[in-house]
């Protein structure tokens, strides 16, 4: 039985917990694209494929560490389309000063993998978005 894009999801971020950004690539298509909002991002950005998650987790951890990724609820929009909250927690590498910001995510599954990430601010844009 094919797993649930839910489910999907949920086990990319358990994989990103141990904080090896790697260990998320089994998750995400070739042909994936994600896109930070210069609303969002100091330096906004479209990354590409498994080497663009390479490039955005790279770029994160010269300036931070202690970094994770804290999902709330998952929502199954339907289409392929799935629902997180979530709060990014960082502490600035020289700063030592403590960042937190929450998003809301909306991930696009396509071939039982990762296609597209989209990043919203609040979840009203979200479901805007996607018709939900």
């Amino acid at each position: 039985m094919p797993e649930s894009d839910v489910e999907l999801v949920r086990r990319g971020f358990k994989a990103l917990e141990a904080g090896d950004p790697e260990a998320m690539i089994e998750f995400v298509h070739p042909d994936f694209e994600m896109t930070t909002p210069a609303s969002l991002a100091s330096e906004p950005d479209t990354y590409r494929g498994a080497d663009g998650i390479r490039r955005y987790f790279a770029s994160f951890y010269e300036a931070m560490d202690q970094i994770t990724f804290q999902p709330g609820a998952f929502e199954d929009l339907g289409g392929g389309h799935v629902l997180t909250p979530s709060t990014l927690r960082a502490r600035g590498r020289s700063s030592g000063l403590a960042f937190e910001q929450s998003v809301v995510l909306v991930w696009e599954i396509r071939d039982g993998l990762s296609y597209r990430l989209h990043v919203f601010a609040t979840e009203e844009e979200a479901r805007e978005a996607f018709g939900s």
